[in-house]
Formats: C-alpha cells, structure tokens, sequence
C-alpha cells in the first residue's frame, strides 16, 4: 500500500506544481482561485502536522501569495513522503483535534486518502474557474497522467 500512496502523492505533485507553473503565467488571477488554492495548501499542511502531532503554521483559509505557493507545496509534499515512508502500518489510527476544537481518530491511510481527494476536490473546483475567467485548464486526469 506504500507504493500505492507513492504513487497517488507524486500524482497530486504533479497537478499542483502544474496548476502553479499555470499560475505563477497569468499576471493576475481570480480571488477564488487564490482562496482555493492556498486551501488545498493549508489542509495539506494541517493534515500533515495533525498526524506528526506537531501545531500548524496555517489556518485552513488563510491566503498565501501566488510567489509563495512552490515553496509550500514542496514542504508538504516532502513531510507527507516521510510520513508514508517512517509508517510501517498505515491501519494506526491517528487521534487529533479539529479546527473547531472537537476530537476524531482516522486510520492514516484514510487521512492520507483524504489529502489526494480533497485535493483533487478544490482542482476541479480551480479548473471551472480558469474556465470561467476564459483561461484553458490544463487536463489533469489521473489517467492521462499514468500514460
């Protein structure tokens, strides 16, 4: 299941460093896009911390600038390989606190499941907006990128 994650997290990578790249040409992009991408950064983060039980440095709205976004997906990227590759059991459950103060525990492999759907979630949700700002998304099904 290792491998698998693997797989699923280098994915995600590539749809989010494309989405920046993408980004990072337009000299200005929607408000909408900015919430909802610097939103798949934060959960990414926040998860990220949540299951290395360690405080996060974002809230889940807070806005990044367009320039900073590589440098946060980077760091998230690298944590959650960590965290995939120091797990020998992705069944444990991880107990944490929500934004809203309440506590749950997941199965990691759910958590780490959770990371990749949301973020594909809010992508689609940024590939609509490109469209209606009459900027041509890239294609970033998951197919097309295992060709």
């Amino acid at each position: 299941m290792e491998g698998f994650f693997n797989q699923l997290f280098d994915y995600n990578f590539y749809c989010n460093k494309k989405l920046i790249e993408q980004a990072v040409e337009f000299d200005a992009i929607s408000d909408n896009t900015i919430k909802l991408f610097s939103h798949i950064l934060n959960a990414h983060h926040i998860w990220n911390k949540r299951i290395l039980k360690e405080e996060s440095s974002y809230d889940v709205w807070q806005i990044h600038k367009v320039a900073d976004w590589q440098d946060i997906h980077y760091e998230n990227q690298r944590a959650t390989f960590e965290i995939i590759r120091n797990n020998d059991d992705l069944n444990i459950r991880i107990d944490f606190m929500t934004t809203e103060g309440r506590s749950f525990a997941n199965d990691l492999k759910d958590i780490l499941f959770h990371i990749i759907n949301h973020s594909t979630h809010h992508r689609g949700q940024i590939l609509a907006d490109f469209r209606s700002n009459n900027i041509q998304p890239l294609g970033l099904d998951y197919i097309h990128y295992k060709r």
